[in-house]
């Protein structure tokens, strides 16, 4: 009796173990992914505050995910850091921080994914429709897609909240997460579908056309510029046509 006792001590001790090393990990993997996504997100606002050639019409798109990248950076990420460190269980159904958490959790990653969705539809205009671009794509267009953008995302983020769907804890993510229980089915399908699947669908094929773009154009070979003369660039002469371009431009000066 007493090694049978032992032995379950030792497999209990063992799982405990286990688990912890597991929390840390996790909690490691996540401290560097939300310093590098607070890091990488600060200095592509950087760049964008500092260079007014990129403050297009259209940046408040690009502001948008970028804001909301560094919103999950700095609340989200570091609030599953804590669960997984003190080995958070579980939370009370009706826990406020687990909602509010969830809330913000989904609003931003919905916000996030849809502006970089228009912003993706906004260089794929930019690239082949590059005549009637700046009519398609004005400032106050962007700024009316950013607030549908924006309205959505709060509204699909409250549903639950109002009893379509609901938010529960997960013991693997250490995060207040959509539920995917039978019951949340129609919620389940609205989040995944519209505001995951298509997005991202979407935006891998106009990123595949741009590329079929990009290849045929290079098959064809481009023109390159400078101050006097233009030069034909054969797909096969980049290299040398650069030399080209450059002495060029060397015996101008």
């Amino acid at each position: 009796m007493s090694v049978c006792l032992s032995v379950s001590k030792c497999l209990h001790l063992n799982a405990h173990v286990n688990m912890q090393w597991t929390a840390v990990v996790y909690a490691a993997l996540m401290t560097g992914s939300s310093i590098c996504s607070v890091l990488g997100n600060l200095l592509l606002l950087l760049v964008v505050l500092l260079n007014r050639s990129l403050q297009t019409d259209t940046w408040v798109l690009t502001l948008s995910f970028c804001l909301c990248d560094l919103a999950l950076g700095i609340s989200t990420i570091p609030f599953g850091i804590h669960n997984s460190l003190s080995q958070v269980k579980s939370y009370p159904t009706k826990s406020a921080t687990c909602k509010g958490s969830a809330f913000l959790f989904l609003l931003l990653q919905l916000a996030s994914i849809h502006s970089l969705t228009w912003v993706t539809v906004d260089k794929f205009r930019e690239i082949c429709f590059a005549l009637s671009y700046p009519v398609i794509f004005t400032a106050y267009r962007a700024k009316i897609i950013l607030a549908m953008v924006w309205v959505y995302s709060i509204l699909n983020a409250a549903l639950p909240l109002f009893g379509f769907g609901s938010y529960v804890y997960s013991e693997t993510k250490f995060l207040c997460v959509p539920s995917f229980k039978p019951s949340s089915i129609a919620f389940n399908m609205l989040f995944m579908v519209v505001g995951i699947i298509i997005p991202i669908v979407l935006m891998c094929s106009m990123y595949g056309y741009i590329v079929y773009i990009a290849r045929n154009q290079v098959r064809r070979g481009t023109f390159v510029c400078n101050e006097d003369h233009c030069f034909y660039v054969p797909a096969n002469n980049y290299f040398k046509s650069s030399i080209v371009m450059v002495t060029t431009i060397g015996k101008h000066n």
